[in-house]
């Protein structure tokens, strides 16, 4: 369950970052509406999932797959630049999140 919850919480930070690009600035109602929301779900999503979870594990996994998954929507759908040095950064992101993960196992 804490899992699923963190996966929830991810997607709707996510959502609210990808809110946050369409703002402009927060110039714009409906995007600003949407980035906080966004962040609202998300943060209620990852408190709840801090009561079985350790705060590290969760952070590692939030911070990592947020970014990557941010990353890829910029570089898919939003126009941003893919270079070598950006997917091989990825790469690490995801890469520290597992060794984390891997490290606090034992």
């Amino acid at each position: 369950m804490p899992y699923f919850l963190l996966a929830a919480a991810i997607a709707a930070e996510v959502a609210g970052t990808t809110a946050m690009k369409y703002s402009d600035g927060f110039s714009k109602l409906w995007p600003s509406l949407g980035t906080a929301v966004g962040y609202l779900v998300a943060f209620t999503l990852l408190a709840q999932t801090l009561k079985t979870m350790s705060v590290g594990t969760a952070y590692a996994i939030w911070a990592g797959v947020g970014t990557a998954a941010i990353a890829a929507i910029g570089m898919l759908f939003l126009g941003e630049s893919v270079g070598a040095a950006k997917l091989a950064g990825l790469v690490l992101v995801i890469a520290g999140v597992v060794l984390l993960n891997l490290g606090g196992a034992h």
